[in-house]
């Protein structure tokens, strides 16, 4: 997994309440363990036409958004099932982080062990976020981990909360087992003892 330190990206704006993992990633593309290739399926019933010709009018789909790093959501962002193919298939797309005033705990852990940054922003500060975005379209923002802050172009930032642990997994680029590894000799030499 890469580290996460600090990233600067344009943002895909989808202001909607209560995107299930359903909506992220539908059941009928959960048949395999393997990461790769699920960022094609990402939005797939709201980003494809029934013979599967993509939507022109979806969000991701448009031009100006190719290359996006951030995703700007509404509140319970990953609610319904816990499938940890969502994180995963918004990872595969290129999405490194979402942000929202809400998510769903499962989702937030999941995100969190496969390398997406949950950023959680207070009602206002999200609000005002999509309102600077939506006025200025193309716009990059940064987001810094060290410091968990949302950096707006002119210098405007917007905090967020992240737990020690999970902040430094991010900014290590690891997972829990890769965390624990990480001290293999200091526990070779403590059983040595």
């Amino acid at each position: 997994m890469n580290p996460f330190t600090t990233l600067s990206s344009r943002v895909v704006l989808l202001p909607v309440d209560n995107i299930d993992t359903d909506q992220i990633i539908p059941a009928r593309f959960l048949t395999g363990t393997q990461k790769v290739g699920l960022g094609t399926h990402l939005f797939a019933d709201w980003r494809y036409t029934p013979d599967g010709s993509p939507r022109p009018d979806f969000v991701i789909n448009r031009p100006e958004t190719q290359g996006a790093r951030f995703l700007l959501v509404r509140s319970n962002f990953g609610c319904g099932s816990s499938r940890e193919h969502a994180p995963w298939a918004l990872v595969d797309y290129g999405i490194r982080a979402v942000i929202a005033t809400s998510f769903a705990d499962i989702f937030r852990s999941n995100a969190l062990k496969n390398g997406l940054l949950p950023v959680t922003l207070e009602a206002s500060d999200c609000h005002l976020l999509l309102d600077h975005l939506t006025q200025n379209p193309g716009a990059a923002i940064t987001i810094d981990l060290s410091t968990q802050s949302v950096i707006l172009p002119g210098g405007k930032t917007l905090s967020f909360p992240i737990d020690l642990f999970s902040k430094t997994c991010l900014l290590r680029g690891t997972d829990e087992l890769g965390y624990l590894l990480s001290f293999t000799n200091r526990i070779a030499e403590y059983e040595r003892c």
